[in-house]
């Protein structure tokens, strides 16, 4: 049952379109970077363009190789229906991981695969225009990057039909446009021998190459520049949610923060939903090589000539349970990734940490912020930790290998009270579902997310526009609180119409035609996290605005040790 309710967190459902909608003829655009003309649907008022290839597909000798660009002509696209996603790590298929292990089997079986819509062919754009928009229009530009801990996720999981539909209501109409970009051991197997041939951090290069598709087709869609002059950027903000938070950060930081294409920038403004710097060991450190051993391991790779051939040679399910036999996030060592972006000396020269402490990164105006209760859901599977002392053992022995067991302890002492210290916050004895749930929901929260983000921000924000918040709209959830990804159902989806939905769109779509939220906002200001330090405090029914200081003994504690914290 945990597992179940954690999939539908994270897996949203799309809505569906109403029944016996009549829908308009169909949409056309014809593009020029490949050429070709894509065909889409429109329906409630927004025009939709599915599955759109950007990069030849990564299958056969591209397995495990960065995406190609698309050079030969395409014809006539089809773009309807849901976009493939691509594999997924749901679960680890180590069988011996009961019962994850037997579930994450079931699921990399053909059957399963095809009902999960996932393949090797998978990069390709999703485009979501209003209807009647044409070349000419020059709308702004939302590039989406979906979350799901870089190893489960897709365009087909988030149809942006309702933020189009508001966008226009408020007399702001954007196009979103979203990218496919792999995950899990397809897009970030670490190791010696991955660095060795140049194909690291995979899933960042496929974003990275659908920016470069935005920049040469989204005018043909009816995407506008900034200005006539040559250099400005196209009207393009990248937003992302959990992973694709942690991602817009790093195409911030990636080629040591240089964003520009064909002479321009590629985007002009970020918003990061739950994430931002996330320190990690380099690709060919010992964590990663380790994961890419066992992958071999499970492939019975081990004594080829050439492990990585030998990988790519594999058929599809055989590499995918290989791939997928190492700890996942729906499971006991949670947000202690397998898979992530991992420094590799050229794309992502360094850990983001440094990079954005060296000024290496693209000064954009940002916005971000976390759900009050970040870490509450990554806590559902350690119930046998009982003590203090097996919290600290727990984060060494899966997280921070490099720190020693006396500042893992220091650490944890830092949250000294489950009532006042423990997540959901502000509940105190209440939801503690075992004994140290509440004290690992805060600790997880905050290094991942909640106090990783003001260290981000107490770095950049002299340099760059900045606003930041705290979501507590979901405040009262039994034992989850405002949990991480309860923000998608509210600001992606609007399936919940309230003050919270309503002003963060609001405030979104003034920051992706103005880069402020307040230009033409009908809500109360927001400041800029540097004037006073405050954070935007959203609840279901109003807003204040509240300091950013809360826990600073763990935080201090943070910035005292980030160097031991590369995960």
């Amino acid at each position: 049952m945990k597992l179940f309710f954690i999939l539908l967190s994270v897996l949203p459902t799309v809505p569906a379109a109403p029944s016996g909608e009549i829908r308009a003829a169909a949409p056309s655009v014809a593009i020029s970077s490949p050429s070709a003309t894509i065909v889409g649907e429109t329906s409630s008022s927004v025009d939709k363009f599915n599955g759109i290839p950007f990069a030849k597909p990564p299958t056969g000798a591209l397995r495990l190789k960065p995406p190609q660009p698309l050079i030969s002509a395409l014809g006539t696209v089809n773009a309807v229906g849901t976009a493939k996603a691509c594999p997924q790590m749901f679960f680890t298929s180590d069988t011996t991981d009961l019962p994850a292990g037997v579930l994450g089997l079931l699921l990399n079986t053909p059957l399963f695969q095809t009902i999960t819509n996932a393949g090797e062919d998978c990069l390709t754009m999703n485009v979501f225009r209003p209807s009647g928009t044409i070349a000419s229009s020059k709308l702004p530009v939302l590039f989406w990057i979906f979350g799901g801990g870089f190893e489960l996720g897709s365009t087909g999981m988030y149809d942006g039909t309702s933020l189009v539909q508001e966008s226009v209501a408020n007399g702001k109409p954007i196009i979103l446009v979203a990218v496919n970009y792999r995950v899990g051991g397809f897009g970030f197997m670490p190791g010696k021998e991955i660095l060795a041939d140049g194909s690291s951090n995979l899933g960042l290069l496929d974003q990275r190459l659908g920016l470069q598709w935005t920049a040469d087709n989204i005018a043909a869609f009816g995407g506008g520049k900034s200005s006539a002059r040559r250099r400005d950027p196209d009207k393009i903000t990248i937003w992302g949610e959990s992973a694709g938070a942690i991602s817009v950060l790093d195409q911030m930081v990636l080629y040591n923060g240089d964003n520009t294409y064909k002479g321009k920038p590629l985007f002009r403004a970020g918003i990061m939903n739950s994430g931002s710097i996330v320190p990690a060991a380099p690709v060919d450190g010992p964590k990663g090589q380790a994961i890419y051993n066992e992958v071999v391991t499970a492939a019975g790779c081990s004594f080829a000539a050439s492990s990585l051939d030998c990988l790519r040679a594999l058929d599809y399910t055989k590499f995918l349970n290989a791939a997928n036999s190492v700890p996942g996030i729906l499971g006991y060592t949670s947000v202690a990734l397998s898979y992530l972006p991992r420094p590799d000396g050229t794309a992502l020269s360094q850990s983001p940490d440094i990079l954005v402490a060296n000024g290496q990164y693209a000064k954009i105006p940002i916005i971000i912020g976390d759900q009050e209760d970040e870490g509450t859901i990554f806590a559902l599977f350690q119930s046998n930790i009982t003590t203090t002392s097996g919290v600290a053992s727990y984060l060494k022995d899966y997280f921070f290998g490099d720190a020693s067991a006396a500042q893992m302890t220091s650490l944890v002492a830092t949250y000294q009270n489950v009532a006042t210290d423990g997540s959901p916050f502000r509940t105190l004895f209440l939801n503690n579902w075992y004994p140290q749930f509440k004290r690992i929901a805060a600790i997880l929260g905050d290094l991942v997310f909640t106090l990783t983000r003001r260290v981000f921000l107490n770095t950049v924000a002299d340099e760059v526009p900045a606003w930041s918040y705290l979501a507590s709209y979901d405040y009262g959830t039994p034992v989850l609180g405002t949990f991480h990804g309860s923000d998608l159902l509210q600001v992606f989806f609007g399936i919940v119409p309230n003050y919270a939905s309503r002003s963060i769109r609001d405030y979104y779509f003034n920051f992706v035609y103005s880069m402020d939220p307040n230009t033409g906002s009908k809500y109360m200001k927001w400041p800029q996290w540097k004037e006073s330090k405050k954070l935007m405090n959203f609840y279901a029914t109003g807003a204040t605005l509240i300091d950013d200081d809360f826990r600073g003994d763990s935080y201090n504690w943070i910035v005292a040790n980030l160097k031991s914290l590369y995960i």
